[in-house]
């Protein structure tokens, strides 16, 4: 059975989701939305699980830009995600929003990065101010300043909140806007046309749970929004992009101490905290070489053991005695080549949009990436932020884009 839609959507997670609502929201668009997600508790997604925070900190131009007016949106979701009936609760838009900043550290080997990344940020309208050890102790009492030299710190704008409540926001909203969500697995794609002269995809294949047979849903667009998974989507196209699911860990921790007014701290190795409550939660990058492609959802309590707590426990002097309470693991979608979004259609395949390999920036970088997604479907170009540094071409290259400020 095949049923039509304008507009396939692979992966309602935030990204899938965001472009849908953008979509819908576009005047001058009028078609039909579907969006394909295989798991709708999404206890599994990359954007429950994550450390659902937003930060401006970044080096390259248009990711700060992108996360500028991420920050916009969720600010003012009542002008954008509000469902306008009786029926909301006036609470409904709280996703716990806390702007309470990013504190990078840096030792001597690292402030120059620092000095260098502050200029772009406060150019572009980003409020990160650079402070020294000295501002630091005076800001935070409870950190051990003896081995930095520089912190740069987000004083408006970044900060962290509720990302399953954000994602829910979405899709109350795109459902009273008509948008579809339907429960299945993306299989397959049929095609039309050949390699050498480009072709397009005309129909999803998928499994569903109430169907033992394969069902097929034409459309003129699809969007590959599926996180982890982007390769296999990518692949069932002919196309092969370096992104790979990679696992990462997040711990919960009490202090029986207050550490007041704490910030989202990263340490000059990358170790990060933050307060969740009345708890703090942290993690890290794996160590060099224990890093691999990786779909399970085993939580690696060695990296708590014998990386992440003496790094606690250095920086500041009353987390020595924490307690670690709780830990989950989620993944990213990693891109190999340069760990930024690969973004845009392919040569091959034109009406395939890709929207993949975000590192651990995708749910800061939802409503900028789902909103160009629209454009270029709807108008064939940017409207807003010309985001193609982040094309497709730079991956057939293999030519990076520099991002100093991954975390």
């Amino acid at each position: 059975m095949t049923k039509t839609s304008d507009v396939v959507i692979v992966g309602g997670g935030i990204i899938g989701s965001a472009a849908a609502f953008f979509l819908a929201s576009d005047t001058t668009f009028n078609g039909k939305i579907t969006v394909i997600e295989k798991d709708s508790s999404y206890q599994g997604s990359s954007t429950t699980l994550s450390a659902a925070s937003i930060r401006q900190q970044f080096s390259t131009p248009e990711n700060i830009n992108i996360s500028l007016f991420g920050i916009e949106f969720l600010r003012n979701l009542s002008e954008y995600l509000a469902l306008n009936t009786e029926q909301q609760p006036a609470n409904a838009l709280d996703i716990g929003l806390q702007e309470r900043g990013y504190l990078l550290l840096a030792s001597d080997k690292g402030q120059e990065t620092l000095h260098y990344n502050n200029q772009i940020q406060n150019e572009l309208g980003a409020d990160i101010s650079l402070l020294t050890p000295a501002l630091l102790k005076e800001l935070f009492p409870w950190m051990n300043c003896d081995d930095l030299a520089l912190g740069s710190l987000g004083l408006s704008g970044e900060g962290w909140f509720d990302a399953y409540s954000l994602l829910q926001l979405f899709r109350a909203k795109n459902k009273k806007l008509g948008i579809i969500y339907k429960d299945g697995e993306v299989t397959g794609f049929e095609k039309s046309g050949n390699k050498k002269f480009g072709s397009k995809i005309v129909a999803a294949e998928l499994k569903t749970p109430e169907s033992a047979s394969v069902e097929k849903i034409s459309g003129d667009y699809f969007i590959n929004a599926a996180g982890p998974m982007a390769s296999c989507i990518a692949a069932m196209a002919g196309i092969d992009i370096p992104v790979e699911s990679r696992k990462r860990c997040v711990f919960v921790f009490n202090c029986r101490e207050e550490i007041a007014n704490s910030p989202l701290v990263v340490d000059t190795n990358g170790v990060y905290f933050r307060p969740e409550g009345e708890h703090f939660i942290c993690g890290t990058s794996p160590l060099d070489g224990h890093d691999p492609e990786c779909f399970d959802y085993d939580v690696d309590y060695n990296l708590f053991d014998e990386h992440i707590w003496p790094t606690l426990a250095n920086r500041v002097t009353a987390f020595e005695s924490i307690k670690q309470i709780n830990a989950w693991a989620g993944h990213y979608a990693y891109n190999l080549l340069d760990q930024n979004v690969i973004l845009g259609t392919h040569p091959d395949v034109d009406n395939l949009y890709f929207a993949n390999g975000f590192s651990g920036h995708g749910l800061q970088q939802a409503p900028a990436i789902g909103r160009a997604l629209s454009e270029l479907i709807v108008y064939g170009k940017y409207q807003s932020l010309d985001l193609s540094i982040f094309g497709m071409e730079r991956i057939i290259n293999k030519t990076p884009v520099k991002e100093l400020n991954v975390i």
